[in-house]
């Protein structure tokens, strides 16, 4: 019964000293590293492996799967695994393999590359990309995780260009020209070139630039310079675009309609320019002519708060910020909310080291 306590070891691994010694220094002695292949389960991998010569990737399926009742912590048991499960289709059971794969040594680059061609082939190209990258960040110059990561970017921006294709062929359909070249400009972004988005935008841009022509040809004088704005801030001609809204603004006030909805838009996005270029008066000035006529307006309120700041005016900005807070939650947005919850923090703090400065 000793045989349960001395395990037999392969002649071939004692002959070559090269490999034997250096588990014998003292400097390695890990546990993890002296632990031997267990033998029993060695000759049965050997037997998958004929099996899996052979093409019989059940039979070869059962023997490493016995492999792994003896000692689960071998990666290639669990690789060679979802090698079979590949061949014959089975991509949920690769998966499977894949993650038993990695669990037992995370550090074995072929249990991602595994799972991920697992997740690839149940179209779970997320998945399939996360995985790559955590295969990545152990070995980030692995040429079959690297090509693979490609090739899926590939396939999901080939994805994309397709759905904004079905889009925009749904759009026209509807009569929304615009909107379909809208879709299509952006599936050009994507793929410059393309002979579909270009078949569809032959179709397209002439009836877009006919509508937009018309549409431009009705416009009054206030809403063409409130237009011209938009599209000098869109290429960051910040200047130019402050000299159309104010052209706006002030056509507006001679026909009486400096509280128009096309005034408020003309203020809001005059304000947007003057953030940019650090005119925090001319911002307030805008956000409190916004306020007038929507007194609940969130961005006016958060853009005027940090041009407050930005003038070292932070009581004035920490009531805009507290008003924001003190809104529904679905109005304010997650995103405006958590940038509020920050600066009244800031803010609060500063306040409090002013009070303590001057009060003593």
């Amino acid at each position: 019964g000793f045989s349960s306590h001395f395990r037999f070891i392969p002649f071939s691994i004692q002959s070559h000293s090269a490999i034997a010694l250096p588990f014998l220094s003292p400097i390695h002695h890990n546990p993890r590293l002296v632990k031997m292949p267990n033998a029993q389960a060695e000759a049965i991998k050997a037997q998958g492996n004929a099996f899996f010569k052979g093409g019989q990737y059940q039979q070869a399926i059962d023997k490493y799967r016995e492999a792994t009742a003896i000692d689960a912590t071998v990666p290639a048991y669990w690789s060679n695994m979802a090698a079979c499960y590949e061949k014959l289709g089975d991509y949920e059971q690769m998966a499977e393999a894949g993650r038993a794969c990695i669990k037992a040594d995370k550090n074995f680059v072929k249990g991602y590359f595994r799972l991920a061609t697992a997740q690839k082939g149940m179209d779970d190209l997320e998945g399939c990309i996360k995985t790559l990258e955590s295969g990545l960040a152990i070995q980030s110059s692995n040429p079959d995780l690297k090509k693979m990561k490609k090739d899926i970017a590939e396939l999901q921006r080939g994805e994309q260009v397709a759905a904004y294709c079905r889009k925009a062929d749904e759009q026209m359909t509807n009569g929304d020209v615009a909107g379909a070249y809208k879709t299509l400009e952006l599936a050009s972004r994507l793929d410059a070139g393309n002979p579909d988005i270009e078949r569809m935008m032959s179709k397209v841009k002439p009836k877009f630039e006919k509508n937009e022509a018309q549409r431009k040809a009705g416009l009054s004088g206030s809403e063409m310079h409130k237009e011209k704005g938009d599209e000098k801030y869109k290429v960051a001609d910040f200047e130019g675009a402050i000299d159309e809204y104010t052209k706006c603004i002030q056509d507006l006030k001679k026909e009486g309609k400096e509280m128009s909805e096309l005034a408020m838009k003309a203020h809001a996005n005059r304000a947007a320019c003057y953030k940019q270029i650090s005119n925090f008066d001319g911002t307030i000035e805008d956000c409190t002519a916004v306020l007038e006529i929507d007194p609940e307006n969130v961005k006016a309120l958060i853009r005027r708060a940090q041009a407050f700041e930005g003038l070292e005016r932070y009581r004035f900005a920490l009531q805009d910020v507290k008003q924001v807070l003190a809104m529904p939650y679905n109005k304010v947005g997650k995103q405006n909310f958590e940038l509020c919850n920050m600066m009244q923090h800031r803010l609060q703090r500063t306040v409090n080291q002013l009070k303590a400065m001057n009060s003593s």
